[in-house]
């Protein structure tokens, strides 16, 4: 309870004496009540939200035994991580909106539900196609549960500064999900199988379900339309897209099933264009990014976390099959990159207040250049010690820089009302980049492969990744530049 608060309470008591005393305990005991439940629904939507982060994670370090398993392809594999990310961030913005039209509890319960039958579902797989498929159905049940979580966390709030413990813990969550996904997937994998990897949220997800409703407050509702044309075309056109850089890798570029995906995923893209700029509401008003500032860093944000995927996709099964690391192993050899992320954003937001966020932008996507040119050197004879731990160092530290200064570019001078629109299309630009990212990177990797030989391919890939990340410091250094000052400002 804020110090305003508890001042004008204890002023209505001193003034009102006739008050019977039983009433004011009454009174009392009802607030400390309110404040525990508040306090619960807090902690019920923010385990939800840590299951939902580490899950993009926790099957990194089981690849490996799913490829053994199942069958996959090397290319084929990436569909693991790219079918939970292109179908998160393709109906990511509808997910939201939903959320504002029929609530975003009963949506947040909606998409946990779809979530945790997935994950169930994907734990008794036993062909590849099947686990693509929950792979894809915890997708969308993710794009419907997490756009609710943070309306969720401010409405159960009973105070500020409850709301703003709240949100801290929500940025400490989602920091710390990946890693505790990296450790939990290698324990799993480890003790149990891989298939536990998934079956986890089940209990996780099935709690939740049970205590949601008791502890946390519906949200008001907000009547409109939804864009449905433009989610379809923006999902589908993006995994057609995500499938022509896989079908790439196994049938040749100039293959027909491979051109036929590109030229269909770019038809749905122009379409889905088209759509936001008729639709009365569009999942993607066309005015937020026509600003070149803000269009510029989506767009690095979109490469950096491309290229980032690929050192999870990559070094995950490079530990394990060329090293001999056990999945507890792999997981624990990914901490330097998690801490390193950590630390540095804890000074990243003193640094854009003082240096600006394109400076940020540019040492940061300049380092993971570089910590990419180093990865790719690995070979047969390497150790993780004299060749991996540093660039993974690297690559935290500069994709910390990054981060910070993209976010503050994109939400810039937006009004209120369109704050929680950017926030989802800055999810999306993570999600879509991240699952193109890693197929381009995956279908050069599995060009240059060999059969029964995994570092063949490393070297191409990882400097695709590369060129990644100097295409995002082209963008910082060009498009992100101040605008010179009209005479008339000077």
């Amino acid at each position: 309870m804020s110090t305003s608060t508890t001042e004008a309470l204890t002023g209505a008591t001193s003034s009102a004496p006739s008050l019977p005393a039983a009433a004011t305990t009454a009174d009392g005991a009802s607030g400390e009540r309110s404040a525990r439940r508040a306090t619960v629904g807090i902690g019920i939507v923010l385990v939800a939200q840590l299951m939902l982060v580490l899950d993009a994670t926790v099957v990194n370090v089981a690849l490996p035994h799913i490829r053994t398993d199942l069958g996959f392809s090397p290319a084929g594999l990436s569909w693991v991580l790219n079918a939970y990310t292109l179908a998160f961030g393709g109906l990511l913005l509808l997910g939201g909106r939903l959320g504002d039209v029929f609530g975003r509890l009963r949506t947040f319960e909606l998409g946990l539900a779809v979530f945790t039958v997935a994950s169930l579902l994907g734990g008794l797989a036993t062909t590849p196609t099947w686990l693509i498929a929950a792979r894809t159905l915890q997708g969308v049940g993710a794009a419907l549960a997490a756009p609710g979580v943070l309306a969720l966390l401010t409405t159960s709030a009973p105070n500020e500064a409850a709301r703003n413990r709240g949100l801290a813990l929500f940025t400490a969550v989602s920091s710390a999900g990946a890693s505790i996904g990296l450790l939990l997937g290698g324990v799993l994998t480890d003790v149990v199988s891989w298939h536990w990897t998934l079956f986890v949220n089940v209990p996780i997800g099935v709690g939740v379900l049970l205590l949601a409703r008791r502890f946390v407050s519906e949200t008001p509702r907000v009547g409109g339309r939804f864009d449905v044309v433009g989610a379809v075309t923006a999902t589908v056109g993006s995994v057609s897209v995500v499938h022509g850089f896989i079908s790439a890798a196994d049938r040749g570029w100039t293959s027909p099933v491979t051109l036929a995906s590109f030229v269909v995923g770019v038809l749905l893209i122009g379409w889905f264009v088209r759509t936001e700029g008729r639709v009365s509401a569009p999942l993607l008003p066309l005015a937020l990014v026509r600003n070149r500032h803000r269009a510029g860093a989506l767009v690095l944000m979109a490469l950096v976390v491309g290229a980032q995927f690929s050192t999870f996709f990559l070094v995950t099964q490079y530990l394990q099959l060329v090293l001999g690391f056990s999945p507890v192993a792999t997981g624990e050899a990914f901490l330097p990159l998690s801490l390193a992320i950590f630390a540095t954003s804890r000074v990243s937001a003193r640094l854009v207040a003082s240096i600006g966020p394109r400076a940020l932008m540019l040492a940061g996507t300049t380092g993971l250049t570089v910590s990419f040119l180093w990865l790719s050197g690995i070979s047969t004879t390497s150790t993780y010690a004299a060749h991996l731990l540093g660039a993974l160092v690297l690559n935290g530290v500069s994709a910390a820089l990054v981060f910070m200064p993209v976010t503050v570019v994109v939400l810039g001078g937006v009004e209120r009302s369109q704050a929680g629109t950017v926030s989802g299309l800055l999810q999306t630009a993570q999600q879509l980049g991240g699952a193109v990212g890693l197929a381009a990177i995956v279908s050069v990797y599995a060009s240059q492969s060999q059969p029964g030989q995994f570092v063949p391919g490393v070297q191409p890939a990882f400097l695709t990744s590369a060129g990644f990340t100097l295409v995002a410091l082209l963008v910082a250094a060009v498009v992100l530049r101040p605008r010179k000052p009209a005479p008339a400002d000077a």
